[in-house]
């Protein structure tokens, strides 16, 4: 039998290489399995990253793994899935593969990082503007589009609250709901009173071209000119690999964690957007992934620690 790894990492984002890194100083031997399907690859730069705002995040993603390979300890396995993990006599066994499971590794802990699935709002040609000239993080992209007119669209219950919060950077934003009931008419008089505008009529196109956005035309013809603006998705956790080993996870499907990323299963831990409902930005999912390597590294020599 192959020696156990210290630690399964799954996920490859900022939280999952973050982890890595400072699990690998710490002399953990760490398994990073990474399906390299990124939810941010639409985005053509990111925002927020200390030394690296404005840097693409495939770059970011390669500089993380450039630096991991320094770490003969720390081994990363790109396009490559967890199609299951359960308890072993090792601790937990995981099956990995490409389509399909290839082989089995054991592992005495397990980082779970990988991160949420993003649903976006069924509108016309929406994709070919997502991540040039509509994006979902207010935090990583509206001082971009500051003092523009900007567009909101979602059918989300947080659809009020997150034009409150758009409205920080610009006075000409308008709400789109897109045929949907999000928006109440008590929340629509608020907004209206603040000076944004809701438009209840559902999408019939995007305008503009090579992922600018220009306008968007609404069923009954109304036009609205938009330079730029934000999409709310339906965001969800992808746990089907944990089988019977899935951790208790809240309403919204994030796993529940303490402040140190410990789940309800010993031996289980998470960091980043899959266990947290806050801000959805790299430098916090990077945070949360050194934190919790910390607190793995203290748990496996028994120290008790709440970081």
């Amino acid at each position: 039998m192959t020696e156990p790894y210290d630690v399964l990492i799954v996920g490859g984002g900022p939280a999952g290489l973050s982890a890595a890194l400072n699990l690998g100083r710490a002399l953990m031997r760490v398994l990073l399995v990474d399906a390299d399907r990124p939810r941010n690859a639409a985005t053509l730069v990111s925002h927020g990253f200390l030394t690296r705002d404005g840097v693409p995040p495939h770059e970011l993603r390669r500089l993380a793994r450039e630096e991991l390979a320094g770490y003969p300890n720390v081994e990363v396995r790109t396009r490559q899935r967890v199609f299951g993990i359960e308890e072993s006599d090792a601790g937990f066994a995981a099956r990995l593969g490409r389509r399909s499971p290839e082989e089995s590794v054991t592992a005495r802990a397990v980082l779970l990082a990988s991160g949420l699935r993003e649903t976006l709002p069924d509108v016309p040609n929406l994709r070919g503007f997502y991540g040039v000239s509509l994006f979902s993080c207010v935090a990583c992209d509206a001082w971009d589009l500051r003092d523009r007119r900007l567009a909101l669209i979602g059918e989300s219950a947080d659809l009020a609250s997150r034009a409150r919060l758009i409205a920080r950077w610009t006075d000409a934003l308008t709400v789109f709901t897109h045929g949907s009931d999000a928006i109440g008419p008590d929340e629509e008089a608020e907004l209206l009173a603040q000076g944004i505008a809701v438009e209840r009529a559902p999408i019939m196109e995007l305008q503009g071209e090579k992922g600018w956005i220009t306008g968007i035309r609404l069923e009954g013809g109304a036009e609205h000119a938009i330079d730029g603006g934000f999409v709310q998705p339906r965001w969800d956790a992808e746990l089907g690999y944990l089988q019977g080993l899935a951790p208790d996870a809240d309403e919204a499907g994030h796993l529940i964690v303490d402040r140190s990323g410990r789940t309800s299963r010993p031996g289980v831990y998470a960091a980043g957007d899959i266990a947290s409902p806050g801000p959805q930005q790299l430098m916090v999912a990077a945070g949360a992934g050194a934190r919790v390597a910390a607190v793995i590294v203290h748990d496996a020599v028994g120290i008790t620690t709440t970081h």
